[in-house]
């Protein structure tokens, strides 16, 4: 086997440890706590069904890898709570050396390549890095909502914590931000959500 050939496959099998980092998020229907593969693959299958709500045409292909590794550095890095502003004080930091290392065991093309899709998601750099936030956004709001707002209730977030967040969804699609709005309108109703105070 050559060199090539075994980076690549030692990246494959250490990119399934991605299936042992847990999410604050519940799956639908008051399930576990989903993890970082399934949350992936998730947006990237929702990434394709709802291209058609982009505010700008995407390359749907480069759109779904963009989701499938966006939370790859989390191996190392370990999930961040949307809502937890002291881990997010070492996000990028953690991110950043987990980036290096797992990308790093590539070949260098594609590490290069990886390494640019990841940092242009990051930025919000294209109208894929965009949308592809919005999924980000969108997948977690769509299981917590049918789990009755349980992992909003349980942290204590408040509407205005979500709306902070869900902002961003509006660069993607403002069609998918309209739907956000109503889900979250819904869920202070219901009380699931915090209003400002």
């Amino acid at each position: 086997m050559d060199e090539r050939l075994k980076r690549q496959l030692a990246f494959a099998l250490e990119i399934d440890k991605e299936k042992n980092v847990f999410r604050q998020t519940h799956l639908s229907g008051q399930g576990r706590n989903e993890n970082d593969a399934e949350h992936a693959w998730h947006m990237a299958v929702m990434a394709y069904l709802l291209k058609e709500y982009a505010n700008e045409e995407i390359d749907i292909a480069k759109t779904m890898i963009m989701c499938l590794i966006h939370d790859i550095v989390e191996i190392d890095a370990g999930d961040t709570y949307a809502y937890d502003p002291e881990a997010k004080k070492t996000q990028k930091e953690r991110e950043q050396r987990a980036k290096e290392r797992l990308f790093g065991m590539l070949p260098e093309d594609q590490r290069e390549e990886l390494t640019a899709l990841f940092e242009e998601f990051e930025a919000l750099q294209s109208p894929e890095a965009r949308f592809v936030r919005a999924m980000d956004n969108l997948q977690p709001l769509l299981l917590n909502n049918s789990n009755n707002g349980g992992d909003w209730k349980a942290h204590g977030v408040s509407a205005e914590q979500v709306y902070a967040r869900q902002r961003q969804t509006k660069a993607g699609s403002v069609i998918l931000y309209e739907v956000t709005d109503d889900i979250l309108q819904e869920n202070v109703r219901k009380g699931n959500l915090k209003k400002a105070e």
